[in-house]
């Protein structure tokens, strides 16, 4: 037993930060649920940024959602720190008595020890000045010989004040909203798919050198199509994404239904989860299709997929991974081979590996 485990029916107030991308915030999740699950007494809250708010809104542990708005700088000196000074003053009003920081992020760090919680916990880090060893009563340690998915590690600091989460608690929760799902029901049905199977890809990345090429997706298209599937293409509204989409749409036989650039992300988890199977990249997307429990296939290149797989548990077994055999140097986590731009892990991958995979979930 832990002795410095800490009393959980003491809390009546905890704060979840994550302020990084918006699959992060997603695999975040699960420490709300763990949190809620063993105080259910207390609220939780979390702090993100605004523009990943939607993976976290609707969350049922949550109380309150507090944001960080990136474009606060761009209203100048006096408009800039009154917002800053409102949002820590409604953190301060709230009197946590437990701060879960999630990243080495500076700014998390400042705003725990501003909100002096009795208790606050976050990942052992060196090199790091008083004022940051003073913020936190616990520091959890990150194993140095084995990869560790980002949940588990998420979940870690729950571990090191005394919480140990089941497997049926650690799954991914996102919400998409009447809202969200009224407005894919619109879109299927004037496509003519609703009711009917379909699988989701989501070919691009915010990250290029993470994305498969666009003449073998195009040709997976054609197999699938062939096979009788019908696909749904989607993208962000990004231009170079929609660029992405029109070259393999370019490249198939028959184009796929499309709906590129039009989904907010709350839609975007309503649609995955009526798909049949997801196929994508190491994306938010894909992070999203796992959340919703869509069978998925996912090509991983230069990033970890030990770390940033698609997550369905400790005891899972609905993914798949497809990565390069004949690249003994990745995951390098290199943004392309000597930070070209391109990963020859992925630009290389061959058709049939991603073709079993998919053949194998559809087969489930």
């Amino acid at each position: 037993m832990l002795k410095d485990a800490i009393p959980l029916d003491q809390i009546r107030r905890a704060l979840v930060i994550k302020l990084r991308h918006h699959g992060d915030v997603l695999l975040s999740s699960p420490v709300l649920s763990v949190l809620k699950s063993h105080a259910p007494h207390a609220e939780i809250d979390a702090l993100v940024y605004a523009e990943t708010a939607e993976m976290l809104s609707l969350h049922p542990a949550l109380a309150q959602l507090h944001v960080i708005d990136r474009n606060w700088k761009k209203l100048g000196a006096l408009q800039y720190l009154s917002a800053e000074w409102r949002l820590l003053k409604a953190l301060r009003d709230r009197h946590y008595d437990l701060i879960v920081h999630l990243t080495d992020h500076p700014r998390g760090a400042w705003i725990t020890y501003m909100c002096n919680a009795r208790w606050a916990v976050t990942r052992r880090i060196g090199g790091r000045g008083r004022w940051w060893r003073k913020a936190f009563s616990h520091t959890y340690p990150t194993p140095a010989n084995a990869r560790r998915h980002t949940v588990e590690q998420h979940l870690d600091a729950l571990r090191r004040i005394g919480i140990q989460p089941t497997p049926q608690e650690r799954r991914l929760v996102l919400v998409p909203g009447h809202a969200a799902e009224a407005r894919v029901t619109t879109l299927l049905t004037e496509a003519g798919l609703n009711g009917r199977p379909f699988i989701h890809i989501h070919p691009a990345s915010r990250w290029f050198f993470k994305c498969w090429d666009s003449h073998r997706m195009a040709h997976l298209i054609n197999r699938l199509q062939a096979g009788g599937h019908t696909v749904v293409l989607t993208a962000a509204p990004d231009t170079t994404e929609r660029k992405m989409i029109d070259e393999i749409q370019s490249k198939t036989r028959t184009p796929a239904v499309s709906f590129a650039g039009q989904l907010s992300l709350k839609e975007l988890a309503a649609l995955t989860a009526r798909a049949r199977l997801f196929i994508g990249v190491d994306s938010a997307p894909m992070h999203i299709a796992a959340a919703m429990n869509t069978p998925v296939v996912a090509l991983f290149g230069p990033s970890g997929d030990k770390e940033w797989g698609p997550w369905d548990g400790p005891l899972g077994s609905s993914h798949r991974i497809v990565t390069s055999l004949a690249h003994p140097c990745r995951p390098c986590g290199m943004d392309g081979c000597a930070g070209s731009k391109i990963s020859d892990c992925l630009a290389s991958l061959p058709l049939e590996p991603v073709w079993h995979a998919v053949q194998e979930l559809l087969a489930q």
